[in-house]
């Protein structure tokens, strides 16, 4: 169909039609893109009467044109007319709920959700529920997945009459013959039970979560879990113990690992739906359960939430319960034959000593610090150094520096590079949490000995580590404490660290300033221009060019120039080609 000239009213429609019969995905899904601005140009009656039927009667194409689609009729309500034409949207996006893609469906129910709320009370109950109930009745299981995530919109605004057939379809729909209709039910019932009063969440709801939390599908049981942090939020304490506790303590021994999992995963959000008693009673034992549970999955979740489930604990039992119940798993962990497990745990274990104080700190958990510092996993020891600010505030940095520190420096030592890199690594987060003095003290010394390693790898890692230590404690700190050393090694009899001299320049350049720059570190690098050895001179024309942006035009002639000047007929052809290359970069900039 083509518009003719004449004809301009037909035009923007003409053109959409053609946009989307043409072959090229990209064009109908730039034509789809456009729809608000056709929406505008047609008016509000028009886009009523010809756009909103026409897309309705054009969904059968490729799914990244229909996600577009339902994405854009979610805005459309002022396009329409506003609050009393909203209703003309639901047809287009019923049908694009009951298509096969899964991310179409959702975002259609997104769109739908968005809608809803533009209409009034009258015409949730004369278009929108009708919608609900079809998309519930549907032959196809997309379209009763997709109802489920629509009765917790209309419900709290339409009559009890119209109330009472919502729950009845969401009834049928817990109980569907297919998995995945009941999976969507068990997903959605969270926030259904949220907007139902406290009787029929009873006497309603909660047989059919229950029902739900021993389907014969895991991944039915495990989304009831979700729920049950919903309902119990909403229940009063005195109907908890009855009504969710039989229900979850099933969940958290479900032959399933999966089921268990998420129970492990939303135990600190159950943990405070529940309140302090019955947590007391029954949650500590099922926490200890899923601590030594026989999937490291499963273990690795727990562990995740030691931290937090500790910190929620009634204070009037909670140092105790730690102490007899939770720590006893806790020292388990930290040898756990599952490193994602160790890891978890080592994220979270710091946080418990703000928690038992000083003495049980420096008792019970600083051994376990220790053995996880010296765990095999780099994730393992690098979560013990990123919390050590944790532990410092309980116990002192006199004391820490007494049990931890000699670990860091044993690591540091390791006969295996890749130990020593990540220790590295590890540094200068270590010294922001330490203090510049504690650093000077005992880890400064460590740091300039990686220079010097016998592993380029590591030499090159702590040069970068200089200038992270010198971004954190600042240019002065660096001219007094870390220049001295740097400009030292080039002296080295060793060419390698000479080298590393030069490696240190590169990097320390930047963060020093210009003026330590040009006064300190410049005569070295001139002074190595001399060196015995090619791969010193020509390092010596690249650090020129790295740093040489950063001088006056005045150093750049006495000084840069004729140095590189003198290595340009070096008999070296890799110093001469280097020297070229440089001096051709300082032209370009003066």
């Amino acid at each position: 169909m083509a518009a003719s000239d004449s004809d301009d009213s037909l035009y923007p429609i003409a053109v959409l039609i053609d946009e989307l019969r043409n072959e090229d995905v990209q064009l109908r899904l730039n034509s789809i893109k456009k729809l608000s601005t056709i929406a505008l140009a047609l008016g509000v009656e028009r886009t009523r009467s010809e756009l909103i039927p026409f897309l309705t009667d054009t969904i059968y194409d490729e799914d990244e044109v229909l996600l577009a689609l339902a994405e854009q009729l979610g805005n459309f309500t002022p396009l329409v007319g506003g609050q009393e034409h909203v209703h003309c949207l639901l047809p287009p996006l019923e049908s694009l709920a009951t298509v096969e893609e899964t991310v179409v469906r959702d975002k259609a129910v997104e769109s739908l959700r968005k809608i809803a709320g533009d209409h009034s009370s009258a015409d949730l109950e004369a278009h929108f529920v009708p919608l609900v109930k079809r998309l519930a009745q549907g032959d196809w299981f997309t379209s009763r997945t997709s109802a489920c995530g629509l009765f917790s919109v209309p419900y709290p605004r339409v009559s009890s009459t119209v109330k009472a057939e919502l729950r009845t379809n969401f009834r049928n729909l817990c109980g569907d013959d297919t998995p995945m209709v009941r999976r969507a039910a068990a997903g959605k019932m969270g926030e259904f039970a949220k907007v139902l009063e406290l009787e029929y969440l009873k006497s309603d709801l909660i047989p059919l979560w229950t029902n739900l939390a021993s389907d014969e599908q895991d991944s039915v049981r495990l989304l009831a879990v979700e729920a049950c942090v919903s309902i119990a939020s909403i229940l009063p304490p005195e109907d908890l113990e009855t009504l969710v506790m039989p229900t979850l303590k099933n969940a958290a021994e479900d032959k399933s690992w999966r089921v268990r999992y998420m129970v492990a995963d939303k135990f600190t959000e159950l943990q405070m739906a529940v309140g302090p008693e019955i947590t007391k009673k029954e949650l500590v034992p099922a926490f200890q359960g899923l601590l030594k549970d026989c999937e490291a999955e499963v273990r690795a979740a727990a562990a995740n939430k030691v931290k937090e489930f500790c910190e929620n604990l009634p204070e009037d039992i909670r140092e105790a319960t730690i102490m007899t119940s939770i720590l006893p798993c806790v020292k388990d962990l930290v040898s756990d034959a599952n490193q994602h497990v160790k890891s978890a745990l080592a994220s979270v274990i710091m946080g418990l000593s703000p928690i038992l104080g000083k003495d049980n700190t420096v008792e019970h958990l600083l051994p376990l610090f220790l053995l996880m510092l010296k765990d095999e996993c780099a994730e393992v020891r690098l979560n013990i150094i990123s919390n050590l600010d944790c532990v410092n505030q309980v116990i002192g940095i006199h004391q820490l520096s007494q049990s931890l520190l000699p670990a860091i420096v044993e690591l540091a030592e390791d006969t295996k590079w890749r130990v020593r890199l990540a220790i590295i690594e590890y540094m200068p987060l270590l010294a922001g949490q330490l203090g510049v003095e504690f650093f000077d003290e005992k880890l400064n010394s460590l740091c300039m000995s990686w220079l010097v390693d016998h592993v380029y790898a590591i030499r090159e890692a702590a040069t970068n580590n200089l200038k992270k230590l010198v971004e954190k404690f600042g240019a002065e700190w660096a001219q007094s404490t870390i220049l001295p050393k740097v400009v030292g090694m080039a002296q080295d009899p060793n060419y390698l660290h000479r080298m590393t001299t030069l490696f240190c320049i590169n990097v320390l350049a930047d963060v020093c300033g210009n003026e330590t720059t040009m006064k300190v570190l410049l005569p070295v690098v001139v002074k190595l221009a001399a060196d015995a050895v090619p791969n010193v001179r020509f390092n010596v024309a690249k650090t020129i060019q790295k740093i040489g942006s950063q001088f006056d035009a005045t150093t750049i002639n006495n000084q840069c120039k004729p140095c590189l000047e003198k290595l340009q007929s070096d008999q070296d052809y890799d110093v001469k080609y280097y020297a070229q290359e440089a001096m051709s970069v300082l032209c370009d900039a003066a």
